[in-house]
């Protein structure tokens, strides 16, 4: 029987706060003690993660993210076709597109917590003031899983 909860997170360990994602994986995995829950990481999201969507109740993707205005944002996420649509480096929504195009259903409900971060060289640590979003990010990880239920998420990604 599979995980009726996937998080993933994404990005690379060598590239400064590229780290975030895997980071927090890394923290649900060795403080969060819930039943039916996966974690999973990779480098960046490929076609082939469309098919470990099947059969969850809630997926939540985790990355870094130069674009994100605050410490951290939750954002409910739907199918939508990336412009570039290449096999390299794909959005969380790219992927829930390529699911409902071969699964031919629509994917469970899914959410992407964006981590703002500044510096991505390869080789460099994590900054500072990632390092203060990862600790934020951590406390809201804490609610999230406090009750992992869509309706409960929704809420929280609507402020």
């Amino acid at each position: 029987m599979m995980d009726s909860l996937l998080v993933f997170g994404y990005g690379n360990l060598s590239r400064g706060d590229d780290a975030l994602g895997p980071l927090l994986v890394e923290y649900i995995e060795q403080n969060i003690q819930l039943e039916g829950v996966e974690v999973m990481t990779d480098f960046q999201l490929q076609i082939e993660h469309a098919l470990d969507l099947d059969s969850r109740q809630l997926v939540l993707f985790i990355d870094a993210s130069i674009a994100c205005e605050s410490a951290y944002a939750l954002s409910q996420l739907s199918p939508a076709k990336d412009k570039s649509y290449t096999t390299h480096a794909m959005s969380p929504a790219a992927v829930l597109s390529v699911y409902q195009n071969i699964m031919h259903k629509e994917p469970p409900p899914c959410f992407l917590l964006s981590v703002q971060a500044f510096e991505f060289e390869l080789g460099a640590d994590l900054s500072e003031r990632s390092a203060e979003n990862l600790k934020l990010a951590i406390g809201f990880i804490n609610k999230l899983f406090n009750k992992p239920e869509l309706l409960a998420w929704q809420a929280l990604s609507a402020g």
